[in-house]
């Protein structure tokens, strides 16, 4: 019950329909199975755009998923009496990775700090901290870590004061370059070699159009618009369905949808890969008690006893072939005059 004032008040839910769409194919050392992919959006064209691509998925060789990196950070500001203090202050932190282990370790069980990265503004000191959360998205366990490691550099350096435990150095649900550069999430890629035969048949295109659209379109087009390390069609609309359905912070697809479409014609057959450096997910924590979440992440086989980290490396595989699926289909209609609106009035009502 919510309270105001001295009155109690029913808990309110915002309720936005869900559909599983699939199964999608995958393989790769992550996940070598068919999967269902729940989708929870009011844009119902996108059931049916991503089915697409997950059938085109089990008629090929499956999408292969691959996880380059994974880490959470969070950056603590400090100013000094000075930019030489502030710069005495970041080279002794280099020489202290060990104490920031320690302090990490004694934050949670789960969290184990990585790196840290400094910039220096005038006498601002921002410092970028980088830790594995395991199966969590991890907000919280980098944000405990570094307080506890910002009160440690406080008592260490009292020629530093406390300005905020969050410097926007992390970068946290904003747009930047940072985070595709030094990793905030993890950095997945899917990727599945379409033939001719099968673009003709299931996307009702050819490998040649689609990779014309994506330089024209995502790559040129995003070029002149001021993308910020970006070059997709759509990858916020996968991403914040899946977000809602398996009970992610869906404020994470700022940076999440963040991401490059890559296509290439290879002797008539198509290439096609999604890259995803900022997928921010997890599989414990805040909203995952939710019956649809708990439900959801059963169905993906994301509540099994593995070891930690596992369940979340197998979602976000999940995460980014629903992202390819719904993207490859989405060029594909816009490569025919036409098709993507007729889709739309087809299956929405306007």
């Amino acid at each position: 019950m919510a309270m105001r004032g001295n009155k109690k008040e029913p808990e309110l839910s915002a309720s936005v329909p869900m559909r599983i769409i699939g199964p999608a194919r995958l393989t790769g050392p992550i996940i070598d199975e068919s999967v269902p992919i729940p989708l929870a959006t009011f844009e119902t064209p996108l059931w049916p755009s991503t089915e697409r691509g997950a059938g085109l998925s089990r008629h090929c060789e499956g999408i292969r998923v691959v996880i380059v990196d994974e880490r959470m950070s969070r950056s603590i500001l400090v100013q000094a009496k000075s930019a030489q203090a502030a710069l005495e202050v970041r080279d002794a932190l280099a020489a202290e990775r060990q104490q920031l282990q320690n302090l990490t370790a004694e934050s949670s069980r789960f969290a184990r700090f990585l790196d840290l990265h400094s910039q220096i503004v005038g006498d601002l000191l921002y410092i970028r901290l980088e830790f594995a959360t395991g199966d969590a998205a991890g907000h919280n366990m980098a944000t405990k870590a570094a307080d506890r490691i910002m009160r440690w550099v406080l008592s260490a350096f009292p020629q530093v004061r406390y300005v905020s435990i969050s410097g926007n150095y992390c970068t946290d649900k904003k747009v930047s370059a940072v985070n595709g550069i030094l990793g905030r999430g993890k950095n997945t890629i899917a990727e599945m070699g379409v033939s001719h035969r099968m673009c003709e048949r299931f996307l009702k295109t050819t490998p040649e159009k689609i990779v014309d659209l994506n330089i024209k379109k995502n790559l040129l087009g995003s070029l002149i618009s001021g993308g910020v390390r970006s070059a997709n069609a759509h990858f916020a609309n996968m991403l914040l369905a899946f977000y809602l359905a398996t009970g992610q912070d869906a404020a994470n697809i700022v940076e999440g949808s963040q991401g490059f479409t890559h296509a290439e014609n290879r002797d008539g057959d198509l290439y096609f890969s999604v890259t995803l450096p900022n997928l921010i997910i997890g599989t414990v924590g805040s909203g995952k008690t939710l019956d649809f979440v708990r439900h959801n992440l059963h169905l993906l086989g994301c509540d099994e006893n593995r070891e930690p980290g596992e369940n979340a490396r197998r979602l976000a595989a999940i995460a980014a072939a629903a992202v390819w699926c719904g993207e490859i289909s989405l060029l594909a209609a816009q490569t025919n005059p036409g098709e993507l609106m007729q889709a739309h009035e087809r299956l929405e009502r306007l």
